[in-house]
């Protein structure tokens, strides 16, 4: 009894070094710091491109809005408000009405980053709620120029589902009521290759 008992933990023993042996074959050292990582290691499997869908609510207005100012520049420095910086929590929603399905919130910032025309650098994550991806995130970053009609801007990564995401957004605006509130809903239409 007692040799099966030693000749299974000589196994399991045995099984452990084999398997850190593979490992380390599979992955070759580049430098001191940086290694090859096989992707299977990780468990990533084939790579996927998917559309993703999403009608962005940025609301300044009410009780409780989902955008406000953070900064603003100083007086006469600027015609269009170059320099002033807005911080959100926006409602993504499966059609354009904010009632309409909840699938997530588009959470950063944007600044008004030209000092000729209305361009934003925007910075947001996209925090996913709704089926396989809740809890994943994209990251959208890029210049937005409001009134072109369809505007681009990268996604430059990602998490959860997401991890190793890439590829572009296209966002047109769908619906501004009253300019002097700031309220609009825009279409995202999200292209990205991830895992």
């Amino acid at each position: 009894m007692e040799e099966a008992l030693i000749s299974k933990t000589q196994l399991t023993i045995l099984s452990f070094l084999l398997t850190l042996t593979l490992v380390f074959a599979l992955t070759k050292p580049e430098d001191g710091f940086v290694r090859a990582v096989d992707r299977k290691l990780l468990g990533l499997k084939k790579e996927k491109f998917s559309h993703f869908r999403f009608f962005w609510h940025d609301i300044y207005s009410g009780r409780n809005p989902s955008a406000v100012s953070i900064i603003q520049p100083p007086k006469n420095t600027s015609k269009n408000g170059f320099g002033s910086i807005s911080m959100i929590d926006d409602p993504l929603t499966e059609g354009p009405e904010l009632s309409s399905k909840l699938l997530g919130k588009a959470q950063g910032f944007y600044a008004l980053a030209s000092q000729n025309e209305a361009a934003i650098l925007m910075s947001m994550n996209f925090h996913i709620i709704q089926g396989k991806y809740n809890g994943s995130t994209l990251t959208i970053l890029g210049r937005n120029n409001v009134f072109n009609k369809v505007r681009e801007m990268s996604v430059i990564g990602g998490s959860g589902l997401f991890r190793f995401a890439r590829g572009y957004v296209l966002a047109s605006t769908h619906k501004l009521d009253d300019p002097s509130k700031g309220d609009v809903v825009v279409e995202y239409n999200v292209y990205v290759l991830h895992y």
